[in-house]
């Protein structure tokens, strides 16, 4: 009998993170759904009965590094391995940089990058001693591409590919493979819970009318977003390569984005930002 494979996914009350666990669970692997507030659990609850998959869900706060301790053990106890993590858990910022807070950058960051270190921290002694395993940092196209209004976000994005793409050569001679999933517009929470530096959503900011044009446009974007299947589906592709690909870009609009910045000068592509985000008028 071949023994289920264990996986561990942060962030999973919703969004990517429910959809990959309910996902991972009905191609028979052991899921560990793991979220900062239990509290927020009966849609993963219900999404798995609905599946007719058991799940692990326990609690994890990618801040805390207790709760992280705590978290790993208790899979480390039950199942004496994990073979693959998935970082999933972050938030979406925007805001003119203008007008964060030093404080709110921070918080960015503890969580979307800082936190995912954490978890991975924790998880590779088990991993190196097994010489085996699989890393899968959720990123965003956000992650290659800096967008305007989510300069902060984006940053802790592009340092999850960095440490991403030096993670896959020094973790190589241990036999564990990493790689990112680079998300478009998906269809999460990401909009209704992008949390907005204070002041750009202040009057008194002289950036508040830009932010209110940003804001409307991303509204006509986010009807055309895809399924959250979508991640779960790579994620699920990437595990069971031998090799997998440094990054799989998947969901509404990331091939496009990437294809048009790769191949367009800085100018002309920065003017279709422009034209995308801000030029149209406020009705």
């Amino acid at each position: 009998m071949i023994k289920q494979k264990i996986v561990l996914i942060t962030g999973c009350s919703s969004g990517m993170g429910l959809s990959t666990a309910v996902y991972l669970a009905e191609k028979k692997y052991r899921v560990y759904a793991s979220m900062r507030d239990l509290n927020k659990k009966d849609s993963l609850l219900s999404e798995a009965t609905k599946a007719g998959v058991h799940i692990e869900i326990l609690q994890l706060d990618v801040t805390d590094e207790e709760s992280i301790k705590n978290a790993v053990g208790l899979v480390l106890k039950q199942e004496g391995q994990i073979d693959i993590l998935v970082n999933n858990a972050g938030f979406g910022s925007g805001g003119f940089m203008e007008d964060y807070s030093m404080e709110e950058i921070r918080s960015q960051f503890e969580t979307n990058f800082f936190g995912l270190v954490r978890v991975t921290k924790e998880v590779l002694p088990a991993m190196r001693e097994k010489h085996s395993g699989y890393i899968v940092n959720i990123s965003s196209i956000g992650g290659k591409i800096a967008f305007p209004v989510i300069s902060i976000y984006n940053a802790s994005k592009f340092a999850v590919e960095a440490v991403t793409e030096s993670l896959r050569v020094e973790l190589a001679p241990f036999g564990i493979k990493v790689t990112a999933i680079e998300p478009g517009s998906v269809k999460t929470n990401f909009n209704n819970a992008l949390q907005a530096a204070d002041m750009s959503r202040n009057p008194s900011s002289p950036y508040y009318d830009y932010m209110k044009r940003f804001e409307k446009n991303i509204e006509k974007i986010s009807s055309q977003r895809s399924d959250p299947i979508v991640v779960a589906k790579a994620i699920h592709t990437a595990i069971n390569s031998k090799n997998p690909k440094r990054n799989y870009l998947v969901g509404n609009g990331a091939s496009m984005f990437w294809f048009l910045r790769s191949i367009l000068p800085n100018r002309i592509f920065e003017k279709i930002m422009y034209n995308i985000f801000f030029s149209h008028h406020i009705r």
